[in-house]
């Protein structure tokens, strides 16, 4: 009698322990199902985020408040792309240290994602048509700010569900249908933008800060004149640079200076010293604070604050 309870016992406390390693098991089966993204950008993790739901684990290899185009990154960082699905960047001209941070990894387990890909770039500053670039090779660069023209936005939407469609086909519709729901949000907002702009008394954005608007000025037939004459905010303008740009905003009759966003606006604040004008952000959306990312900051609601911004700025309707 005591044998067969002690048996039954044995194989009772056997049968827990499976059923535990099997739960256990199946969790882990549940997440590793979901795929792991890496973003380089806030757009690109913002646009993941909206296509991939309860899908997908996105990651911004940016950290919270660092300023794009000066971030290098770190042996941690490459192992947290190592360690992923799907590695998302803007383009070879956003994010020029891309290639040797691939070097190390084995990307034949990874699916690397340009989203510059089926996107005609411009260059060099040529909605500035107060000066030219001071340096040829500027003007031979291409504005890689992409995102910042919303059908711009709609292809790199387009090619992130593509490759999560390639990686997990059986969530094909799911990604299809969250990216059409996303798209429309951004055709929405382009239309708003076209409406609210074409309607401005004055046509003319002043931005203290470096050349990131170029592709949203184009779409919408804005003359945007920055105070950093190349698309990275690494150099001071020069003492003749704020010169003129002082002299451009008397001429246009300009009452607000924009200024950019995890940047101490220093320059529009000089600026603004000298011309009474007052201050406005254009959030160019490369990163988000802390706090935003605490709050929950969309890159929809980043765009829809600039209108509100450039509506004021240039005294729309």
């Amino acid at each position: 009698m005591k044998k067969t309870l002690l048996i039954f016992v044995l194989i009772s406390v056997l049968s827990f322990l499976f059923l535990q390693s099997c739960q256990k098991n199946e969790k882990k089966t549940v997440s590793h199902e979901k795929l792991k993204v890496v973003t380089t950008l806030f757009p690109l993790y913002d646009f993941a985020k909206n296509i991939g739901q309860d899908k997908v684990e996105v990651s911004l290899l940016l950290p919270p408040g660092v300023e794009a185009h000066t971030f290098e990154p770190r042996p941690a960082d490459i192992i947290r792309v190592q360690n992923s699905d799907l590695f998302i960047f803007t383009g070879k001209s956003m994010e020029p240290w891309v290639p040797n941070l691939l070097k190390g990894i084995d990307i034949n387990k990874l699916t690397v994602v340009d989203t510059s890909k089926n996107i005609n770039l411009i260059y060099g500053n040529h909605t500035d048509k107060e000066s030219e670039p001071s340096h040829k090779h500027e003007a031979e660069s291409p504005d890689p700010h992409i995102w910042l023209d919303f059908p711009n936005a709609t292809k790199m939407v387009d090619t992130i569900a593509a490759a999560f469609i390639t990686r997990d086909p059986r969530n094909k519709d799911y990604y299809a249908g969250n990216s059409d729901d996303f798209k429309k949000k951004l055709e929405d907002l382009d239309k708003r933008y076209k409406d609210t702009l074409s309607k401005c008394r004055n046509k003319v954005i002043i931005h203290a800060g470096h050349f990131a608007f170029g592709y949203l000025a184009k779409r919408y037939s804005l003359k945007y004149i920055s105070a950093y004459k190349g698309f990275t905010p690494d150099a001071e303008p020069t003492p003749k640079g704020l010169a003129e740009l002082t002299s451009t905003i008397k001429k246009y009759g300009v009452n607000y200076i924009f200024y950019e966003e995890l940047i101490t606006p220093k320059v529009a604040e000089v600026i603004s010293k000298e011309t009474d004008c007052g201050l406005l952000m254009l959030h160019g959306a490369h990163n988000i604070t802390r706090e935003e990312m605490n709050r929950g900051v969309e890159f929809i609601s980043l765009m829809e604050n600039n209108l509100k911004n450039l509506k004021v700025g240039l005294q729309c309707p």
